[in-house]
C-alpha cells in the first residue's frame, strides 16, 4: 500500500513537533532543578518551608531603621493595645517584587525590638533580598527563621553578595536535612531573577 507524500510529510512534522516538545519540557525540567539546587546552596535546606510560611518576599534597599514604642493595633478591632510595644520600624524600597509586594513599593514595618537578636542587623542603603511573615494580629513581623530570612546582595541589587555567609538553620525550621549549615556557592553567578523563579515554583508547589 503506497503512502501519499502529503501524508508522509504531515506525519514526519507530527513526530517533529512531538520530539520538540519532549526536548523543550526536559530542559524545563533540568532547568527548574539546577534552579533548585542553587536555591538550597544559597537559602540552606528549609529553602521551600522558608519560601511558603513567608507572605512577603522581595529584593529590595533598606531606606531607614528606627527604633521606637509602637501602639499595637489588632487586625480584628483596629483598637489599640494597652500599652506600647518595644519596636523597631523598618522602611524598604521594593526593587524585584516576589510574593505580597509591588515594584517600587515604600514598604514600612514593625519589629517587635526583641526580635532583633535573632537575625543580622539591617542599615540603610543596604541590598536585601527579604522573607517576612504576614503580619501578626498586632502587626509585627520579622524574617522568616531569622537570619535564614535575610539574603545580603551586591551593590547592583541583582546578585546574591561574595559576601553572604552561611548559616545554620534556627530551631524553628529545623528537620533532619536542616542541621547543616548552607552550603558554600559561587555567589558571583546567582542573580534575584534565580531565586525568584526557584522561589514561586516552591510556593506553587
Amino acid at each position: 500500500m503506497r503512502v501519499s507524500r502529503r501524508v508522509l510529510v504531515v506525519a514526519l512534522a507530527c513526530l517533529s513537533n512531538f520530539c520538540l516538545s519532549i526536548f523543550c519540557l526536559s530542559t524545563f525540567a533540568a532547568a527548574q532543578q539546577a534552579d533548585q539546587v542553587i536555591a538550597e546552596r544559597v537559602l540552606g535546606p528549609q529553602w521551600k518551608q522558608l519560601s511558603r510560611r513567608a507572605g512577603m518576599i522581595f529584593a529590595g534597599t533598606v531606606l531607614t531603621t528606627a527604633t521606637l514604642a509602637a501602639t499595637a493595633h489588632t487586625a480584628a478591632t483596629d483598637r489599640a493595645a494597652p500599652g506600647a510595644i518595644p519596636a523597631v520600624q523598618l522602611s524598604f524600597r521594593v526593587d524585584q517584587p516576589i510574593a505580597g509586594v509591588e515594584r517600587g513599593q515604600i514598604l514600612t514595618v514593625l519589629e517587635w525590638a526583641g526580635a532583633g537578636s535573632m537575625h543580622r542587623p539591617m542599615s540603610s542603603g543596604q541590598h536585601i533580598l527579604i522573607f517576612l511573615y504576614p503580619p501578626s494580629r498586632l502587626g509585627f513581623t520579622s524574617p522568616v527563621g531569622g537570619p535564614l530570612g535575610q539574603v545580603a546582595l551586591d551593590p547592583s541589587g541583582k546578585n546574591v553578595s561574595k559576601s553572604e555567609p552561611n548559616t545554620a538553620a534556627p530551631i524553628g525550621l529545623r528537620n533532619k536535612s536542616s542541621t547543616q549549615p548552607r552550603v558554600p556557592v559561587d555567589t558571583r553567578s546567582v542573580s534575584v531573577v534565580l531565586l525568584e523563579r526557584a522561589i514561586r515554583s516552591a510556593r506553587e508547589e
